[in-house]
């Protein structure tokens, strides 16, 4: 019997005479992966170093489709406006990128004779300030409350710190009693998300109040129609509504639907949005308090959602940022899908030096990709030590990140102004 031995893909014999079938790589037609990323290290290359033609449509012109230009047509039988830009445009191929593991360790003894990057980041339109160490555990939260020279930082280390915007010298340590889930600001005021309550803080009369009512970690917050909302462990939205007269958080209302915690919310146009562990994002009538639409299109928990215009970013432990925009009938829609090679954790919007939106979408690999709206171009990354899970934006063109070290750092645009979303 003439027997060959078999390679990865099966009997090599066969192979060769039939060519390949359906279930069998074609190296030979194939694209080299870690080539178009520009690190590829392999002599020879089983793969291609060069890009594949694009396929022709029947009208002669290159068919629109391919990873670069996975833009989603809403469909036509809804009746809505013409299909957004969103993915319209994004180029291929990728600059070389792997940022030396050593150099993050502050252990490379190679230098500048290292053929990976020492840098914290790749793009010309922002750079490095500062970074502000003094937290033990991730950073979970940041927040510049208006009228205040101060930066506040929340950590799973159950501290808040309060840092000096000019000399960027930690000025005092407040301990929660508990580990820091989020944290926002709204004019004076500063929410912090503690296990079972939300602390409010006024930093301009230091007036504080503890808001009980929570069951568990408070995982996100966010402020809309005069009322403060915090996502929670045991799967509720709680809402609080300030009352004047008493100079006092009073609860408003609760919203359930979710099966499992709530770890991400946003508002706008009158609608609530929040982002669950149960994979799903509903849709809630800040008027009614009810729920009027559950978005199950992501596979895994979705992390963060946004705000842009009229419409809706999300993002997923299952390796995308989804765009919604709502149809004639007010019901959303995914009109776009931005695949990425890792979950994606958080999303922040703001806009660059030139008035360009930008959207930042920190992944689980370690790094901050900084994406151009509504093309979906990548412009630069941003590296860390560990998984970033807190983006905030600043003034004067500054924002700030904080990473699973504890970690803050400064960055700023190349700019004086930088609106935010």
């Amino acid at each position: 019997m003439d027997i060959e031995s078999a390679d990865r893909y099966g009997s090599r014999k066969a192979y060769q005479r039939a060519g390949p079938s359906q279930g069998v790589p074609d190296r030979a037609n194939k694209v080299c992966f870690h080539w178009q990323a520009g690190r590829c290290n392999r002599h020879p290359c089983p793969f291609l170093h060069a890009e594949l033609p694009q396929p022709m449509s029947t009208d002669g012109g290159a068919a629109r489709r391919g990873q670069h230009q996975s833009f989603i047509s809403r469909n036509p039988s809804t009746g809505c406006a013409p299909t957004s830009k969103w993915g319209k445009g994004r180029v291929g191929g990728k600059a070389p990128d792997k940022v030396c593991n050593y150099f993050l360790s502050g252990k490379c003894t190679y230098g500048e004779k290292c053929r990976f990057l020492h840098s914290w980041s790749i793009g010309d339109s922002f750079s490095l300030l500062t970074p502000l160490q003094g937290h033990q555990k991730v950073v979970t939260g940041i927040a510049l409350p208006s009228g205040s020279d101060k930066l506040y930082s929340g950590s799973k280390d159950e501290t808040v710190r309060v840092w000096d915007c000019q000399t960027g010298q930690c000025t005092g340590v407040i301990n929660m009693g508990g580990e820091v889930g989020c944290m926002i600001s709204e004019g004076p005021w500063i929410f912090i998300g503690v296990p079972n309550a939300v602390k409010a803080w006024n930093t301009q009369t230091a007036t504080d109040q503890s808001l009980d009512g929570p069951i568990g970690q408070v995982y996100a917050l966010v402020v809309s129609n005069g009322m403060l909302f915090a996502g929670t462990q045991d799967s509720c939205i709680l809402a609080w509504k300030f009352n004047v007269a008493g100079n006092l958080f009073e609860p408003a209302a609760s919203l359930s639907g979710h099966r499992l915690a709530v770890v991400s919310l946003v508002a706008g146009g009158m609608k609530l949005y929040s982002g669950s562990m149960d994979h799903t994002i509903k849709v809630w009538n800040l008027t009614t308090f009810q729920c009027i639409q559950t978005l199950t299109d992501h596979t895994s928990v979705v992390m963060s959602v946004l705000c842009w215009d009229q419409f809706l970013l999300s993002s997923s432990l299952d390796r995308t940022v989804k765009v919604w925009v709502p149809t004639e009938s007010g019901n959303m829609e995914v009109t776009y899908a931005h695949n990425e090679e890792h979950g994606v954790l958080a999303l922040c919007g703001m806009h660059d030096a030139e008035a360009k939106p930008v959207l930042l979408c920190s992944c689980n690999d370690k790094s901050i990709r900084v994406y151009d709206l509504p093309s979906f171009n990548e412009r630069g990354k941003i590296f860390s030590k560990e998984e970033v899970r807190a983006i905030q934006v600043g003034p004067g063109g500054l924002f700030f990140t904080g990473d699973g070290t504890g970690e803050l750092k400064v960055w700023r645009w190349l700019s004086n102004s930088m609106p935010t979303l």
